[in-house]
């Protein structure tokens, strides 16, 4: 089977995903959950998910719906639709299932899979991180990745709209 084939059963609803976690867990295997946007994917955000997947033999990625990601960064974005993210995403060999969100926040997903190691880029304090609290009460871990400077899809567009 071609790799391409297997894209669509790595894109999951929060069903599936539990039924996949479940199973991943059984032989004692660990589970990674980050999330994002990702509306313009670039090298800050692949080296964000390197990182992210180093920390277990899992990486599930949640990506912001296109109603959520307007809410965070206004009315021009998403880019790219949920649907066109998630495939992107999931073509990454370094991430093994992603699911899209509607709300403002990851945290009823994290609340439902409880992953193992809770992963987020940026400059934020453990306490700040939505998810932290309830994976460090289940016996996971929180890492933040520093961000790989000089990438975001802000930036991306705005140098666009400046060379048009």
């Amino acid at each position: 089977m071609k790799v391409a084939n297997s894209l669509p059963q790595k894109i999951l609803t929060l069903k599936e995903l539990q039924f996949r976690v479940a199973q991943w867990r059984l032989p004692g295997k660990t589970v990674a959950f980050t999330n994002g946007c990702f509306d313009i994917l670039h090298a800050g955000h692949i080296a964000s998910l390197s990182e992210a997947s180093e920390q277990a033999n899992y990486l599930i990625v949640a990506v912001n719906a296109d109603s959520s990601v307007k809410k965070l960064k206004g009315e021009h974005r998403p880019i790219n639709s949920q649907d066109s993210r998630a495939l992107l995403l999931a073509s990454l060999c370094m991430v093994d299932a992603v699911v899209i969100f509607d709300e403002e926040t990851p945290l009823e997903l994290i609340r439902n899979l409880l992953p193992d190691v809770l992963v987020k880029g940026g400059d934020y304090k453990v306490e700040d991180i939505v998810g932290a609290k309830e994976v460090i009460a289940a016996g996971g871990k929180v890492i933040i990745n520093p961000i790989k400077e000089g990438f975001s899809s802000t930036n991306i567009i705005n140098r666009l709209n400046n060379a048009i």
